[in-house]
Formats: C-alpha cells, sequence, structure tokens
C-alpha cells in the first residue's frame, strides 16, 4: 500500500475529518496521521478489510485518540491490521458465527445404504468428489463446497438435500436457498428444478426439497431506505438449513449479517468457486474461510460439462502460466480464440439474432433467451473499450442500420441491466430486461424480465430502479450468469484491476465459445497480477482451530 495511490475527495476529505477529532497538536504529526487514514480509506474502496501499517505508524495511530476496540472510537488497531471500526465489527462478528458452526459436535449420521443410492459407485478406485462433500455435509453445520464450472455443485447440494430430508426424524426440514443477485438466483432456481426431478427418491422427498431461490437481500428483509434488515441477531430467520450459491461474490458486511441472522442449530452450505472474483465491496471471505478451515471446504475436482479448450485457457489463466494460455488463444479454436473482426461489427451481427426476433413478434421468451446466448463482457466502465465506449457504439451502429428506431432513453430492443435491488417490485442488482412495445396495451413500452420458472414480468420503464444498457457489461456483473457465447474485451492500458480473477471468471461465463479482444501484453501482464486483499478473517479462523 505503499506505492503511489490515487485518493478520492471522500478518502480526502474523511482523513480532513479524524483528524480535527485527533489529539495532535503538531502539524507534522498531523499530516502523518491524515496520510495514513487517507490511505485506510482508500484501502477499503479497494476491497481491503483493513491497512497493514508498521511500527512508526503504529505509534502515531494510538496517539491519537481515536482508537480501541469497544466501539467508542472510529478506528480499531489489531497487532499492524488498522480497521475502521464497522469492519473490524463485521470481521469479528462473523468469524464469532463461524466459530460456532465448527464447534457443532458432528452428528453420527447413519446412512446405511443411502450414499449408495444417490451416489452409486462407478470406479471404486477414483475418488466420487460429490458423494464425499455430501458425507461430510450431512454430517457436520457448516460445509463450503467448491469447485470450477460444470463440477456438479448443485446436483451435488440438491442430493445433500435429500438426503437431509430422508434423515430428518422431525416434520421435514425448513430450507432456504438464496443467491447473491437476482441473474444468480434465477439460475440456481433452473438447476434446482431440473436436478430435483431426477433424484432418486420418493415424490415425497421432492416435494420438501424447495425450487424458489432469493437473493440474501430478500431472506433478510431489506428496507429501501436502510442498510438493516429485519432479520439480524435479535430476529433470527426460522430455517434449519440455509444453501447460499455464488459465495464468492458475498463481501463481508453481507456475509456478517446473514450469519448473524441464523438460528442457532442451522446448517450453513456454502456453494461457490473460490477462483472466481472476489467480491466488489471488501473482503475475500470464501477464499479466506476455505484458507482457514480446509477440513470443511469440499472440493470437487471433476467437470462433467466444461471441457475442452475452454477448461484449458482457465486453469492456464488460474495457474498463471500467460504465454501457455496466449498460445491457446492464437491458436483459434472454434470454442476459443483472439477476435480478428472488427468488434463493433462482430457483436451488431451477434444482436441482430434477438432484434430480427422482436420484429418477427416472436415470445418474450424466444427473444430473452436469444439476447442471453450472447454477451460482451468488460473489465473496465470507462474509457476505450469499456462498457460505456462498447454499449455506445453499438447502439449507434444499430441505429445506423435501422434496427434500433428512437432517439429517446427508451426504444423497442433495449437491453438493460437492473443495477439497484428494489423488494417491492420484486427487482434485484444482476436481473436483466428487454424494452419492448405492448400490443395488448395499445403499443405502450414496458421492460420484460423472464422469471425462472418462464413466465414473463411486466415494468412500464419510468418505475424501474437504476438501470443500464447491457449491449456490454463488466466481468464482475457476469457473475452468477452463463451464456452460450462471450466476447470478452480489455483495455488498451495496464490496470491494478486486470488481474487473473477477473480473466478467468469472465472465459468461465462462457458454456460453448469465448473470444477475447486484447494485445499480448495487456493480456500476459493480466494473467500475472492476482488479487491480494489485506483481511485479518483467515487469521481469526486459523487461530481459533488451534487452540
Amino acid at each position: 500500500m505503499q506505492a503511489e495511490i490515487s485518493l478520492s475527495r471522500l478518502d480526502s476529505a474523511f482523513s480532513k475529518f479524524l483528524v480535527q477529532r485527533s489529539h495532535f497538536t503538531d502539524e507534522v504529526e498531523k499530516k502523518a496521521f491524515e496520510s495514513i487514514v487517507a490511505r485506510l480509506s482508500y484501502a477499503q474502496s479497494q476491497g481491503h478489510s483493513c491497512l497493514q501499517v508498521d511500527t512508526v505508524e503504529h505509534k502515531i495511530i494510538l496517539a491519537s485518540g481515536l482508537v480501541d476496540d469497544l466501539g467508542t472510537e472510529p478506528l480499531v488497531l489489531e497487532n499492524n491490521q488498522l480497521y475502521l471500526q464497522r469492519y473490524w465489527n463485521y470481521e469479528v462478528q462473523l468469524a464469532k458465527s463461524i466459530q460456532v458452526l465448527v464447534k457443532q459436535k458432528p452428528q453420527n449420521v447413519k446412512l446405511n445404504n443411502l450414499l449408495e443410492v444417490y451416489f452409486p459407485t462407478k470406479e471404486p478406485s477414483i475418488p466420487d468428489w460429490q458423494r464425499l462433500a455430501a458425507e461430510f455435509s450431512v454430517s457436520h453445520a457448516f460445509t463450503m463446497i467448491t469447485g470450477g464450472p460444470g463440477t456438479g455443485k448443485t446436483t451435488t447440494v440438491v442430493k445433500i438435500l435429500a438426503l437431509l430430508q430422508e434423515l430428518s426424524v422431525q416434520p421435514a426440514l425448513n430450507i432456504a436457498l438464496v443467491a447473491p443477485t437476482g441473474k444468480a438466483a434465477m439460475r440456481l432456481q433452473e438447476s434446482i428444478g431440473k436436478s430435483k426431478q431426477a433424484l432418486p427418491c420418493s415424490d415425497e422427498i421432492k416435494s420438501v426439497i424447495p425450487e424458489e431461490v432469493v437473493t440474501i437481500h430478500r431472506l433478510l428483509g431489506a428496507s429501501k431506505f436502510s442498510s438493516y434488515f429485519k432479520h439480524n441477531k435479535n430476529n433470527c430467520l426460522a430455517f434449519d438449513v440455509v444453501v447460499v450459491d455464488e459465495a464468492s461474490m458475498i463481501d463481508l458486511a453481507l456475509m456478517s449479517k446473514l450469519l448473524s441472522a441464523l438460528k442457532l442449530g442451522t446448517r450453513l452450505i456454502l456453494l461457490g468457486d473460490r477462483d472466481q472474483l472476489a467480491s466488489v465491496e471488501s473482503g475475500t471471505v470464501l477464499a479466506d474461510l476455505s484458507a482457514a478451515l480446509p477440513k470443511h471446504t469440499q472440493e470437487l475436482k471433476k467437470s462433467y460439462r466444461f471441457t475442452g479448450v475452454i477448461k484449458e485457457l482457465s486453469l492456464a489463466i488460474n495457474q498463471q502460466r500467460a504465454e501457455e494460455a496466449w498460445s491457446l488463444l492464437e491458436k483459434s479454436d472454434i470454442s476459443v480464440g483472439l477476435l480478428r473482426d472488427e468488434v463493433i461489427g462482430y457483436i451488431v451481427k451477434q444482436q441482430l439474432t434477438y432484434l430480427d426476433l422482436i420484429e418477427k413478434k416472436a415470445p418474450f421468451v424466444d427473444i430473452y433467451q436469444a439476447f442471453n446466448a450472447f454477451q460482451v463482457l468488460c473489465a473496465t466502465r470507462k474509457g476505450t473499450f469499456s462498457i460505456e465506449d462498447m454499449n455506445t457504439r453499438v447502439l449507434k451502429k444499430l441505429r445506423d442500420k435501422q434496427k434500433i428506431k428512437g432517439r429517446g432513453e427508451w426504444y423497442i430492443g433495449r437491453p438493460v441491466l437492473i443495477t439497484q435491488n428494489d423488494s417491492t417490485l420484486g427487482l434485484y442488482n444482476g436481473d436483466i430486461g428487454i424494452c419492448l412495445s405492448d400490443s395488448e396495451n395499445d403499443g405502450r413500452l414496458f421492460v420484460g424480465f423472464l422469471l425462472a420458472d418462464g413466465t414473463l414480468r411486466k415494468y412500464l420503464p419510468a418505475r424501474l430502479p437504476y438501470c443500464e444498457t447491457v449491449f456490454a457489461m463488466t466481468i464482475h456483473k457476469s457473475q452468477g450468469s452463463e451464456f452460450e457465447e462471450v466476447l470478452l474485451v480489455l483495455p488498451e492500458k495496464v490496470s491494478p484491476i486486470l488481474t487473473k480473477e477477473l480473466l478467468y471468471t469472465g472465459i468461465t461465463r462462457a458454456k460453448k465459445s469465448v473470444q477475447l479482444l486484447a494485445n499480448k501484453k495487456i493480456f500476459l501482464a493480466t494473467v500475472k497480477n492476482s488479487v491480494i486483499r489485506e483481511s485479518g478473517l483467515a487469521g481469526r479462523l486459523s487461530d481459533s482451530e488451534k487452540r
């Protein structure tokens, strides 16, 4: 953190605010303390939970009079880690919640032949990772099931839920299925529905495995004008089992609030790919938990769907074999390659499929699926080859070709991405909709969203929470989504935000093919750069495990 950083106005204003309330009278000490606090504020904005400080800075911070761990001062200094009070509380509370789950004694479960029913032995000499994960999960209160695309995380957890219901001596267990975004929730709901049909159990057991998946905000009872939730440690959730998908996307604050709201005895199962991008906000919770609690981390190592060159490329990137990854792209396999065409023309050609269906007045589900079959993923929001740049240029080209008509903000065919939760409307960050003309309502424009059960929900454009055009989206926003084809666009300059985790996440959104627009220098630098976030969570849990 000693490298040159670009402080925001908020960083500077916050540091000056605390200096004015400090005990310092000496101008040199004031400046030193101001610099430390500004760096802490900047670190927070970059996803770090805390800031590492040296011995000299340690003394300055203690002398400020603004440090304690009782909740009365804005800063907490623990060893050589400086926290904002709020995030220290989140980290401590989350660690305590996890410790409670981990310390619950493993249950002596008699599975008899149930494991063989749900996970029949095929090759005795080869580990069945899904079976091992299930066996651990039914006897422990806390399990993390990790693995890359296609390793069967959803399939495994559905079988675990069936096993738990089979083993329950009480009435059916009350199970909650949650995900961090609306899009991720819809995907999980679709997967749960399909996986349930293939379960080797009675219809009675299938009937008590829920299919509805909600966002974490909805589960906890989000309030539109407050950061507090209806459910918390004083008003716990009533569920016996909580399954959380896409756990790598969940930040420190939200995970802390979720676990605080679990009643004593609740079983928690986290699903996720720890190699993906960390949350946009502070923390690398899933990675920290996995590192600190390897016994509670069940990794699924065999991919059943994600194979071929896309898998080779993602592995090479994940293991930072940069030159090998680039050579895979240069070979231009049918499923992986560098984009050789002019980028805007290529994107427009892909978008014509759903726009032609709109002209033919095809059913909404067909239009929606056609649009979601292809997506442009960008690393940045602004600048050349950013989502702002791509969306503007693609829209102009489509208008020039008369495929998009109308010059206003809302037009037939506009695809939008919801970027703000609105529980009253049932719309959540990550939901994708398409603007169409309503033949049943005098041609008035509406924005349609496809629900997990295949039904259409219509909204007037003016009613929507904040949203943005989504001919292209950021890789961060694509988490929890899958597309048949992906075009991954990197900027022209090296940036700290370009990491192997970013590339890996973007590439693994593609089911069939991925094209990359990037020069070699930028690509190699991105693969060699990795996300490193300061956090004390893993240390807290590791220390408690040793005691």
